[in-house]
């Protein structure tokens, strides 16, 4: 069981919370799916969803993350449970029934959300009271996109969420099969994108890497590195279009641009709070983009990068 204990300091008493987390209630699913999007950046689909008469399961919840990926969620209701064999099994009848799943998108999120559904890394949560260490162990030595959080319960108003294991890079080899990316809204992109002669090419962030100077590539390798750096909790999603890089949710999400010369960054910040500087710093609340984050930083050289490092440790903290 996790030792992480909470503390309630009230005047000069200070007080132990009990926690608790003996097993996962159906009310905890519940309270899950209610606040998907503000507990894990996901958006509710489904609930004890179907697998229909030949598998003959029932996906705890399904929901579409903040890269537009899949996500299965599953919650170990006793600690013997094999829930991960069990998630895999449906990560593996999601990856066969993709018009499926595309077609639950539209008809809760809409068609613009099922187009953009991202294949490159479906994801596999386990949520549980606690984990056994062979839990653990098993989720390093599979080659998938699967996540162990850990809850605990502190009294009726206090839930706390410990990301056990993740893994550090999530890529297109997660997945049965590659599919080609769908049409995006190229509006508010810098001019190279879609001047290609095959418009997709140009969308990708592989190509738009090869196509870069030496020194761009040496931004976003400093980036990368910096981001990677700032904790052991960091994940990293190589997408299509961008690399987001995430604790529980986004915090920083990358492109980069060999035309303009820039490596573009949206952070998971308000920018109504900041002071914000022309040409290096912008509002992008209300400006389509792809990933997720309100501020957009770009970045033309190393100085802009230096000068940019306390925003990412603060987006790292704020996620």
């Amino acid at each position: 069981m996790s030792d992480i204990k909470l503390f309630h300091f009230g005047g000069t008493q200070v007080s132990e919370l009990p926690g608790s987390a003996m097993q996962v209630e159906k009310s905890l699913q519940i309270l899950f799916e209610a606040n998907l999007e503000a507990l894990l950046g996901i958006r509710f689909l489904a609930t004890e969803h179907s697998t229909g008469p030949v598998h003959g399961g029932r996906i705890d919840t399904l929901g579409l993350d903040e890269d537009n990926s899949p996500v299965i969620i599953e919650y170990k209701r006793s600690v013997n449970e094999n829930v991960i064999n069990q998630g895999l099994f449906y990560l593996d009848w999601l990856l066969d029934h993709r018009k499926e799943f595309q077609w639950m998108v539209m008809e809760r999120l809409g068609s613009k959300a099922a187009n953009a559904v991202e294949w490159t890394a479906p994801r596999l949560i386990c949520i549980a009271g606690d984990f056994t260490r062979y839990d653990e162990h098993a989720v390093k030595q599979i080659a998938r996109n699967i996540e162990l959080i850990r809850y605990r319960r502190f009294g009726e108003d206090l839930l706390m969420l410990e990301l056990v294991h993740a893994p550090k890079t999530a890529r297109v080899s997660a997945t049965k099969t590659s599919t080609e990316p769908k049409p995006v809204n190229i509006a508010d992109q810098p001019a190279e994108v879609g001047q290609d002669s095959d418009p997709y090419l140009s969308q990708r962030l592989s190509y738009r890497l090869s196509q870069s100077s030496s020194d761009l590539r040496d931004i976003y390798d400093a980036v990368y590195q910096f981001l990677v750096g700032l904790g052991d909790d960091v994940q990293v999603k190589e997408l299509k279009l961008y690399t987001a890089f995430k604790r529980l949710k986004n915090f920083v999400c990358m492109e980069i641009y060999p035309q303009a010369r820039t490596v573009m960054l949206f952070l998971k910040l308000n920018p109504g709070e900041l002071d914000l500087e022309e040409g290096f710093t912008r509002d992008v609340r209300n400006i389509g983009h792809f990933g997720s984050g309100d501020l957009q930083v770009t970045l033309r050289s190393m100085a802009d990068f230096e000068k940019a490092q306390p925003l990412l440790r603060q987006a790292y903290e704020a996620g």
